[in-house]
């Protein structure tokens, strides 16, 4: 009888125990989709202290708004409204029918670019084009405006453009109002601008599910490589829509002794963002790194300039990029 019951039992045992070990996917709902961005958000996000941040606060004040009987729209505006207090422009929400992101970190900020008064006042008809760069040789000082890190970015454009400017008085390089891109893109410009390797950055990863669970910050070198290095005077300029890629460009640059940055802040993105999906199919994406300036000042408000300099609107009617024209001047007098 004993084996009998044995027979019987375990079988019925180890049944038991498979419907407790696996759990069923929780149900496409408005409520599970909420719980899990916010789950998500908060083990992985990396600025809650840095923003000081209440994602708990936030929890209880938005998930009584969230009920099973909402619709698509509903839910979407509600969670774009959640992640518009993370204030990151590489956080955003995607549906079939929408996209949501939070562009106020430079919505009341000076444009500080013109790329129409660029055309005319000072690309000649003899600019050029080379892969993404628009190039120009302005009173003996070579000009490079990069509008995206997205393009393709390859050596031998750089190369090119170094070897025509190269025994100009020095360089003006325009990463205003770019967007960012491919952080890749990044070093195989700054290498030509390297005299020595240095330290240009430090980056800290997330290690767990805490707020503030992070490495030690990891140091980040540059060193030169390419057939040769330009090493007289820089100026790069930049606005606060020079953003994520735009951003670590400008924070390598200034690593450099020869280099000086002209303008108005960075608009920041010191965190590099990953993406997620809920159940519904709908995407996010939010940041899980840090990335601090060598003196571990952390960027992902922005990079200040060292030379402060607004566009006036007196200049643009007369034609006259008055940031340009600052950059210029002080290469000059190099």
């Amino acid at each position: 009888m004993k084996l009998i019951f044995l027979i019987f039992i375990i079988p019925l045992l180890f049944t038991a125990c498979e419907k407790l070990l696996i759990e069923e996917d929780p149900l496409n709902t408005p409520v599970n989709n909420f719980e899990l961005l916010w789950e998500t958000i908060d083990k992985k996000y990396s600025f809650f202290t840095y923003k000081n941040i209440n994602w708990d606060s936030l929890y209880h004040e938005y998930r009584p708004k969230v009920n099973d009987r909402m619709t698509k729209r509903q839910l979407f505006n509600l969670l774009s409204e959640l992640l518009f207090y993370l204030e990151d422009g590489h956080v955003n929400l995607e549906s079939d029918f929408d996209r949501s992101g939070n562009w106020e970190w430079y919505k009341n900020s000076p444009k500080n670019f013109n790329y129409s008064l660029l055309r005319s006042s000072y690309l000649k008809d003899d600019f050029e084009n080379i892969g993404p760069f628009v190039i120009q040789e302005i009173d003996s000082i070579g000009y490079i405006y990069l509008g995206s890190f997205s393009d393709r970015i390859s050596t031998e454009d750089i190369d090119i453009i170094i070897k025509k400017f190269y025994n100009l008085k020095g360089i003006v390089f325009d990463v205003r109002s770019n967007g960012g891109g491919y952080s890749t893109n990044v070093a195989i410009i700054v290498r030509r601008f390297a005299d020595r390797r240095r330290l240009v950055a430090h980056n800290k990863f997330k290690t767990g599910p805490g707020h503030d669970d992070f490495t030690d910050p990891r140091p980040v070198y540059i060193s030169p490589s390419g057939k040769r290095q330009f090493l007289k005077p820089v100026a790069v300029l930049s606005n606060r829509r020079s953003y994520s890629a735009a951003n670590d460009f400008v924070l390598n640059m200034s690593a450099f002794p020869n280099v000086t940055v002209v303008g108005d802040s960075t608009g920041g993105g010191g965190g590099t963002p990953v993406n997620a999906e809920l159940l519904n199919g709908w995407t996010y994406r939010f940041s899980t790194t840090m990335t601090l300036a060598p003196d571990e000042f952390n960027v992902e408000e922005g990079i200040p300039p060292d030379i402060q300099v607004n566009m006036k609107q007196s200049d643009i009617n007369s034609g006259i990029d008055t940031i340009l024209e600052t950059a210029l001047e002080h290469i000059r007098n190099q």
